[in-house]
């Protein structure tokens, strides 16, 4: 009597690893080591998904033009640093931080924190089992802006689009509100450069936190 066996059905990927493998690079064309690819691709879903961001790029190189750059090479992407690990820029559903002085113009004109414009952030992917020194967080500040852009270059989202629409659509959004001027500059922003430090956990938990580029002037509660 011939014992008949039965295959064990396979276990069907979960949405986080098939978002994982289809958002990293071919390994031709991978920038850093793969596991910083795959850490930036769980960190933006769980900003999609988690806390309803939306605009979400991954960053491969410095949205700074490279001073050692020849005049003469035109390509942009030569033109540019590669980042120490890949970072991501996206717009949350409401503001992170308000600086204090903008607070107190708020106050004086009756704008409350929610009405103000949304803010493209930098969010930085990192793990709770690395180790980051001053040093290591000043070599990622030296290489970006204060206020990430969607049209570096350098980003792409999941589906490799822009919605011009989106966009204009944020645009509108950092105009003045309330008759006075709250952060609308596209360049500068009060308080300098700052990153959302995106802690993943063993777990897969996530945890943020912010960073400022040196010293702030504290918040008023």
């Amino acid at each position: 009597m011939t014992a008949s066996t039965s295959a064990s059905p396979s276990v069907a990927p979960s949405a986080l690893t098939t978002f994982i493998n289809s958002t990293t690079p071919a390994p031709i064309a991978l920038t850093h080591p793969p596991h910083y690819h795959h850490l930036a691709a769980q960190v933006l879903h769980n900003l999609r998904h988690q806390h309803d961001w939306t605009r979400l790029l991954i960053h491969t190189h410095s949205p700074l033009p490279s001073s050692s750059s020849s005049s003469s090479d035109t390509s942009d992407q030569a033109r540019r640093k590669l980042l120490p690990r890949p970072l991501i820029s996206g717009l949350p559903p409401h503001r992170i931080y308000v600086h204090p002085d903008e607070q107190v113009e708020m106050l004086k004109a009756g704008v409350k924190e929610g009405d103000v414009p949304l803010e493209r952030e930098w969010v930085l992917p990192t793990h709770l089992r690395e180790k980051w020194s001053l040093r290591r967080f000043a070599e990622v500040f030296d290489m970006v802006g204060e206020v990430p852009s969607e049209h570096d270059g350098n980003g792409h989202d999941e589906s490799g689009k822009c919605d011009e629409e989106s966009i204009q659509d944020t645009q509108d959004d950092g105009q003045e509100l309330a008759g006075i001027d709250l952060e609308g500059s596209n360049e500068k922003r009060r308080g300098g450069k700052r990153v959302l430090l995106a802690t993943v956990s063993d777990d897969s938990a996530v945890v943020y936190y912010i960073v400022h580029d040196g010293i702030v002037k504290p918040r008023q509660n």
